[in-house]
């Protein structure tokens, strides 16, 4: 890897475009350097945990507006897939990038980067998928698409933080997805330069769709990013130019929008001919939650039974990283953290309350645990709100830390009881982390595929998308462009939302 130092440059300063962040994203992206077997294997893993997400959340009032808008826009020349819809109807592929990312992202239940600042890099698939469909491109074609995506995405996110200045992290997908699609379709440089600046230009946007009264447009966040994206390399394929520099000009996105004319960044990407392998530091999700808030749940799991009678805790203690205390913990200042009125995508950002609800049922489920009556409840109300967080310098260093072996997401928790005694308990990755009690594999992957797929998606289809997914590299354009995960009648039996379009 090649770390390049990125900073702000005044307009009479002179620099090449080649030397620009955007160039550099760009030519990684375009570099035709092969892709190993363990990439290639986990890019199948990562298209199957979309689709299992996906399956679970098709019902959803988010989901089937994001639908009927693409449906909206039917095309006879190619266009792509919906979920949940008939392999037969195909839309424009800006707006099946649209549904079908609101459908991946609306559970929070998908893979995790996390360093710098947050990523989710799943959502570059949705978009540079929906390109490969409408473009007749091949599974091969697919497979590199998205490894340059999580490159790039991964990449930005180790180097970049944007939270700090409260920009959504969004602003890294709509560059990486640019590239990824510019990967996809063998794009002169030029051109993926031009679309990526452009993503970037259009899609940073503040961080207040992760905060206080968190709504819908979390979901809708990265599917605007891919959509955005998609348009982007249209226009620069017709010749359209971006904003330029568009990181480090005068005006640029790091002098008014980061961290100021005099800071620098240090973005680590791969050098010429050197292979692209950042989607094997992603992560999945086993529980439907934040993922900061992963191996809290496992950990909850293993002091229920140690902790007994719940009604004799008298407060609990989660001493962690300064992420998660001001992402997802009391640090962040947001009450809605334990109002029991929040909404689901409020209370899948509040570790208190979703340690509170995994100490009592000792399970997680991805819609009872956020059910009306569970975060009402008395003793889920009186629990939660004896649990606070505080941040620790030590689980903060180990966040961020760039020995593999040693970086931690987790926390130690103290519970006292009424008595007086204190039980404490410990845990440094989520259970389904590569550094946790139980690594997801293929099997694992597959099993959480039909766990949510079931009784939305029928059997039969549910196997021939595994069987046809776990050829993605040898799949033909035409079965590329029939790749489709359409969902049983109920899915679309609620009334039709009304809009404007």
């Amino acid at each position: 890897m090649i770390n390049h130092t990125v900073r702000t440059y005044r307009s009479a300063e002179e620099l090449p475009r080649e030397s620009q962040l955007a160039w550099k994203l760009a030519a990684v992206a375009t570099d035709p350097v092969p892709i190993s077997s363990d990439v290639t294997d986990m890019v199948i893993n990562r298209v199957i945990d979309n689709a299992a997400v996906a399956a679970a959340s098709l019902s959803r009032p988010a989901v089937r507006a994001a639908r009927e808008a693409a449906l909206q826009r039917v095309t006879t020349r190619r266009g792509a897939t919906l979920l949940g819809a008939a392999p037969s109807v195909r839309v424009l592929p800006e707006w099946a990038a649209w549904a079908n990312s609101v459908a991946v992202r609306e559970l929070d239940f998908h893979d995790t980067f996390l360093a710098a600042d947050y990523s989710h890099p799943g959502d570059n698939i949705p978009p540079i998928l929906a390109v490969a469909q409408h473009l007749n491109r091949s599974g091969a074609d697919l497979v590199r698409g998205i490894v340059a995506g999580y490159e790039l995405q991964i990449d930005l996110v180790r180097g970049i933080c944007l939270h700090e200045h409260k920009i959504d992290h969004i602003a890294h997908l709509g560059p990486s997805v640019a590239g990824g699609i510019g990967a996809l379709l063998d794009l002169p440089d030029e051109t993926v330069y031009q679309a990526i600046g452009q993503s970037l230009h259009t899609t940073t946007t503040t961080r207040q769709s992760r905060k206080g009264e968190i709504s819908s447009w979390k979901a809708y966040a990265p599917a605007f990013a891919g959509k955005a994206a998609i348009e982007a390399v249209d226009r620069a394929m017709r010749g359209e130019k971006a904003p330029s520099p568009i990181y480090e000009g005068e005006d640029g996105v790091i002098a008014w929008l980061l961290g100021g004319r005099d800071a620098e960044y240090t973005v680590p990407l791969p050098g010429p001919g050197e292979g692209k392998r950042a989607i094997l530091d992603s992560f999945t999700k086993q529980h439907s939650a934040e993922y900061q808030s992963q191996a809290l749940i496992d950990l909850a799991f293993r002091m229920r039974p140690r902790i007994g009678d719940l009604d004799a805790v008298a407060k609990v203690v989660i001493h962690t990283s300064h992420h998660t205390h001001n992402v997802i913990g009391s640090g962040s200042g947001d009450p809605q953290k334990y109002n029991p009125e929040a909404s689901r995508e409020t209370l899948d950002h509040s570790v208190p309350y979703i340690f509170a609800v995994a100490l009592l049922e000792g399970e997680w489920h991805h819609e009872r645990s956020y059910d009306r009556a569970v975060a009402t409840r008395s003793d889920t109300v009186a629990l939660w709100n004896k649990i606070s967080t505080a941040e620790d310098p030590e689980w903060t260093r180990r966040y961020h830390t760039a020995d593999l072996a040693e970086r931690a997401y987790g926390a130690r928790v103290e519970v006292e009881l009424l008595d007086g005694s204190v039980l404490v308990d410990e845990i440094v990755a989520a259970d389904a982390h590569p550094l946790g009690a139980h690594p997801f594999e293929r099997e694992q992957y597959v099993a959480k595929f039909r766990s949510l797929a079931a009784g939305v998606i029928d059997d039969v289809v549910q196997e021939s998308f595994l069987d046809t997914v776990q050829r993605l590299p040898e799949l033909s354009p035409q079965e590329v462009a029939e790749l489709s995960l359409p969902g049983k009648s109920q899915v679309d039996e609620d009334p039709v939302t009304v809009g404007l379009l």
